[in-house]
């Protein structure tokens, strides 16, 4: 039999069930089914090399049986793992996956939208860079369901999975706070329509109230992406306000006050402490291993899969918030303040 022509009611025919049972094994559907049935149809399709003909199965079901992934940085750690976990997930329930990259820019995050839609994916998970807001709220409401990860923004109502953030930074600074330190200095890219960076704010303030500390807006310290940090961590440990510990809060912006420090030969955690949301991949193997607060991409990713199946399979609008608790890890990078 030629394999480039196998047809379903060949498979259906071979195993002895019907065109329908073959249809419904094919589709993942096969509950119902005795476990020698299902082990008859997977050895059948092996041994016809059948491959389906998804072109058709989506015109008769209007299903592609296909997600979208958007993501801002595919290159990075988090967003690798949690990619990984989407994968996994889909692959068990036969779903694949087109991933596209953002690269932080609004237009390409809007035309890869543009393109998901058009070629008729069942769904769309998507890390935002902000920008899109009344666009991805649109094609939740009118075209296929979206489900948002890793930052939640202002005025855009998805289902979303992200990390416990404020929970997460409430623990980290009491924890600098029980160490001793009572200047801690805040990290942060600007976070005034990103909700995600306010958690973590108010998960620093809420952890100084609690011991009555005040928070000095003087020891917080802003990055971006193109010109790196405003203000020198070196500069502001030699100044009065001189901090004696500081919480950064992105991988990329730890990374950049450790540099910083190091140039200047400040020792870590000697001279100050050093606390990083988010895990460094081989972070233990630093010359001193960093304490980090560490999220779980993976699960995120997953969750944000489960989710997004879950709409799909209701054929309901529900738009559910889920947070995934973080991790903080112990290493060396914080010891208390000297008196």
């Amino acid at each position: 039999m030629n394999k480039n022509k196998v047809r379903l009611i060949d498979v259906a025919t071979k195993a002895g069930v019907s065109k329908s049972t073959a249809s419904q094994f094919l589709n993942g559907r096969f509950d119902f089914m005795s476990l020698d049935t299902r082990l008859r149809l997977q050895k059948t399709v092996e041994e016809l090399n059948y491959v389906p003909n998804n072109i058709a199965r989506s015109l008769k079901t209007n299903k592609t049986r296909t997600l979208g992934v958007i993501v801002r940085d595919i290159s990075s750690y988090y967003t690798s793992q949690a990619i990984r976990g989407m994968d996994d997930y889909c692959k068990s329930h036969g779903y694949d996956l087109f991933i596209y990259n953002s690269d932080f820019e609004p237009q390409t995050e809007k035309n890869a939208l543009t393109t998901l839609c058009q070629l008729n994916v069942d769904g769309v998970i998507i890390a935002s860079c902000g920008n899109n807001a009344k666009l991805i709220e649109d094609i939740s409401n009118n075209t296929v369901p979206v489900v948002q990860f890793q930052l939640e923004h202002d005025d855009c109502d998805t289902g979303i999975v992200v990390a416990d953030y404020k929970r997460a930074s409430f623990q980290a600074t009491e924890y600098l706070i029980k160490q001793g330190h009572k200047n801690i200095c805040f990290v942060t890219q600007k976070f005034e329509s990103v909700k995600s960076r306010q958690e973590k704010y108010q998960g620093f303030v809420d952890a100084h109230h609690k011991y009555d500390l005040p928070v000095n807006d003087n020891l917080i310290l802003h990055w971006d992406r193109t010109h790196g940090l405003d203000t020198s961590p070196v500069d502001i440990l030699r100044s009065d306000l001189a901090p004696t510990a500081f919480f950064t809060q992105q991988i990329a912006i730890t990374v950049d006050v450790l540099k910083a420090l190091e140039k200047a030969n400040i020792a870590i955690p000697e001279a100050v402490s050093l606390l990083g949301f988010e895990e460094i991949p081989m972070a233990e193997f630093f010359r001193v291993p960093i304490t980090v607060v560490k999220q779980q991409p993976y699960e995120i990713g997953s969750e944000a899969a489960r989710m997004l199946m879950d709409k799909l399979s209701s054929g309901k609008s529900f738009n559910t918030r889920m947070l995934v608790p973080c991790e903080l890890v112990l290493r060396e990078s914080c010891c208390p303040p000297k008196p």
